[in-house]
């Protein structure tokens, strides 16, 4: 049987994290900021997905719902060449996930007090 250790142990801390839902769609949330970052870093929506453990297709259908909620792309592709294309954060992507993570930083902020004694109320984790 796995030992227990107290929520929050090596890394594991519960937080909160906001979710932007636009129709029946979550525009942006953790995972897609997380995929901007790492297209942003790799260049290439399919190395981005590899680094995050993701299927490409999941990872293009996340960058689809995120070009389609917002007034502009926030990723653009380009295919082909001699280089096998790629894609690129926009300046206007950009400026969505810096607001979106800087909305995000707020809140855990403000509710930090309540979250402390939330996480008081947890299981504790199982050591893996």
């Amino acid at each position: 049987m796995p030992k227990a250790r107290e929520p929050g142990a090596a890394g594991r801390t519960p937080k909160p994290q906001i979710r932007i839902l636009f129709r029946k769609a979550i525009a942006m949330g953790p995972g897609k900021a997380e995929l901007l970052q790492a297209i942003e870093r790799t260049g290439s929506i399919s190395a981005a997905a590899r680094e995050m453990d993701m299927s490409y297709r999941r990872a293009w259908l996340l960058v689809d719902t995120m070009n389609q909620s917002f007034k502009q792309v926030l990723v653009s592709t380009e295919t082909g060449g001699q280089r096998g294309g790629g894609a690129r954060v926009t300046e206007f992507g950009h400026e969505v996930l810096q607001r979106y993570l800087a909305m995000e930083a707020k809140a855990a902020n403000s509710v930090a007090g309540e979250m402390a004694e939330f996480v008081k109320l947890m299981a504790k984790l199982p050591v893996i």
